[in-house]
């Protein structure tokens, strides 16, 4: 009798950890508003194999562009320093962001400071920073395992995955309306539990992968 018991305890354990596992695309609760309409956003993978949420106007065209204009990524909402994610590197992070992805978006289209014909406008925006516990993994189904998997989460000391979410869009400077619109999710370096300081190097490859999708991105045709 006491093993069934632990054995539905355990069945029960199992099935709260495994809901609790990693999303790697940008949830609905997680929107920020920033985009301000979220329909038609459908998730793709990238050229380098990356999840996102994406949607493109179907009568987009490249050929109907000549110019980018680049306005800098900003956070959207404000957000508020932790003591595991510092105010510096909040910046540090949000800098990097536009050191990348400014000169990726050049090498597509060139860049002009004035919102005329034939150009479109860049909007992005660092939508939230933040830690979680880490989702689980294969060998950790076994139920056993499910209940040392959970002490570690209650008491703090479980690996965490570091994350950024990201939207942006592309919008037509004569109409105003969007032709792309991306929201991502990016997982950093892991860190060993929930008081382990987040540096701004330990999101750079978030940014890094961002940036290369850009490069590689393939225009619809």
């Amino acid at each position: 009798m006491k093993k069934i018991k632990l054995m539905q305890v355990a069945a029960v354990a199992g099935v709260l950890f495994l809901a609790g596992c990693t999303n790697h695309v940008t949830q609905t609760d997680k929107f920020s508003g920033f985009l301000g309409d979220y329909s038609g956003l459908k998730e793709v993978k990238t050229e380098s194999g990356n999840p996102v949420l994406r949607w493109i106007d179907p009568s987009f065209k490249k050929a109907n562009y000549s110019y980018i204009k680049y306005e800098p990524i900003k956070f959207y909402p404000e957000p508020q320093p932790t003591e595991q994610i510092s105010k510096d590197t909040l910046q540090g992070v949000l800098d990097y962001a536009n050191s990348r992805m400014k000169p990726a978006l050049a090498t597509r289209m060139q860049l002009t400071d004035h919102a005329g014909p034939r150009t479109l406008i860049f909007k992005g925006a660092i939508t939230g920073v933040n830690t979680s516990a880490e989702g689980l993994q294969f060998y950790e189904v076994i139920p056993v395992a499910l209940v040392i998997a959970g002490t570690e989460t209650a008491t703090g000391h479980r690996t965490r995955d570091t994350e950024v979410y990201f939207e942006g869009e592309l919008i037509d400077a004569s109409t105003g309306k969007p032709v792309i619109k991306v929201v991502r999710k990016g997982f950093g370096k892991q860190v060993s539990n929930d008081t382990q300081k987040v540096t701004a190097n330990d999101l750079k490859s978030v940014v890094d992968s961002m940036a290369n999708d850009t490069l590689l991105f393939k225009d619809p045709q």
